[in-house]
């Protein structure tokens, strides 16, 4: 299945084939519940479509499964947790294994006591899906004592935006500019090719994070002041950040807001995933510093939507998206810190090892090629490293330092 953006036709939904094969993996596992988590809008819910078309393909019974959508009005009269639990166990399985689906359930309240419950009967197999890290609350953590997985799901990343535009024959680097000005949320490609109308949809996905995912949920009475932090962190991608920094300039601007409270709002906008913190590490120490992190917005589309701007600094949209990318191909990224020099980001998975990146737009001048390598050959490991740049350039070396064209690198997927 491939999607074209075309006037007047809906797009059918692009596959993603590694977040199946990462739910498939933890398949029958009855005692495990499946966590998919993710930004409103991110194909969180296309994701279970997708895995229920392979449970079908793999010729599990209709019958045997059960989907349930907490947004819709079909379950509003499902409001407890001995509601979700009667509803779920009264449904007509077959007999054998019952493969149960519930989408944004952290709208039942009371959701984890039932799926507790129903996590003890071995026929089951559960998928939940939420758009706030609320879903693996404390409460749930204790209940189910480790009995979870979860899988993240971010917007599209550039190989499947490609796949999505039905682009696969055009050069990447003609590609990234749309990418990184529009970003990848799914919901936006089933308009027609208008960018005032991919606009309005992208506005009020982000409206209705901040207004129903945060400020309703969780009380917020100072929306403006939220609004006026997540527009700061947009224009600030790549930049060291702090509560008290971001206090301090309230304050320049007239404004009173303790450096208590904007960290708590950060701490919200993460639980929304509508941001990312990166952490610094100390990479003489390997510990992990206390303060100025960096902050990346989930999809740039939201940075235009706060800013009214275009792809402008494109340096700094090319390191949000990749500190995205390396988020879905690694477990862990931060930033790096050796001695007085910076190192964008260093990504670790159990099954790749350590890797090292820098991010610049071009390495054409010899002083941007020193500020860029000497860090990378500072750090004396023989962990991979490697400066990711839009010179549209093949694959060189810089005695064992690899440099890639962005396009190319971000193409090639994981």
């Amino acid at each position: 299945m491939y999607s074209r953006i075309m006037d007047g036709m809906s797009a059918v939904p692009v596959p993603r084939p590694e977040y199946v094969a990462a739910l498939g993996r933890f398949r029958d596992t009855s005692g495990l519940i499946k966590a998919v988590v993710g930004v409103r809008r991110c194909g969180k819910s296309t994701l279970l479509d997708l895995y229920r078309a392979r449970l079908l393909h793999d010729r599990v019974a209709a019958a045997s499964i059960l989907s349930l959508d907490f947004e819709s009005l079909d379950t509003v009269a499902i409001d407890s947790a001995q509601a979700l639990h009667d509803h779920v166990t009264g449904h007509a399985f077959p007999d054998g294994r019952r493969y149960v689906f519930l989408d944004e359930v952290h709208l039942v309240p009371g959701w984890e006591r039932a799926v507790n419950s129903l996590r003890l009967d071995d026929r089951f197999d559960i998928y939940v899906t939420g758009s706030n890290s609320r879903l693996l609350s404390s409460e749930l953590a204790v209940l189910l004592s480790g009995r979870y997985v979860t899988i993240e799901v971010f917007p599209l990343s550039f190989a499947e935006y490609r796949r999505f535009r039905d682009a696969d024959s055009v050069p990447p680097g003609v590609l990234l500019n749309d990418y990184l000005a529009g970003g990848g949320l799914p919901g936006q490609f089933d308009l027609v090719a208008d960018a005032r109308a991919r606009a309005q949809y992208l506005d009020g996905v982000l409206n209705t994070v901040i207004t129903k995912d945060i400020a309703m949920a969780r009380q917020v009475r100072d929306v403006d002041a939220l609004l006026k932090i997540v527009r700061y962190l947009a224009m600030n991608i790549g930049n060291l950040i702090s509560p008290k920094g971001i206090s301090d300039y309230f304050v320049s601007a007239g404004r009173r807001i303790s450096p208590d409270t904007v960290d708590a709002y950060l701490t919200l906008l993460e639980q929304a995933y509508l941001f990312y913190r990166a952490r610094r590490e100390d990479l003489s120490s390997k510990e992990v510093m206390k303060t100025l992190d960096k902050f990346y917005l989930v999809d740039l589309g939201f940075r235009q939507v706060v800013s009214g701007l275009g792809p402008s600094d494109v340096g700094r949209l090319c390191e949000n998206v990749v500190y995205l990318e390396l988020r879905r191909r690694f477990q862990r990224v931060s930033v790096g810190k050796y001695g007085a020099a910076e190192v964008d980001f260093v990504a670790f998975d159990p099954t790749r090892g350590c890797e090292y990146f820098q991010v610049t737009q071009t390495m054409a001048d010899e002083a941007t090629r020193e500020r860029e390598l000497g860090p990378l050959r500072a750090i004396r490991d023989a962990y991979p490293k490697t400066v990711l740049s839009l010179d549209q350039v093949r694959t060189s070396d810089y005695n064992g330092i690899r440099h890639e064209y962005l396009p190319d690198w971000l193409a090639a997927g994981g």
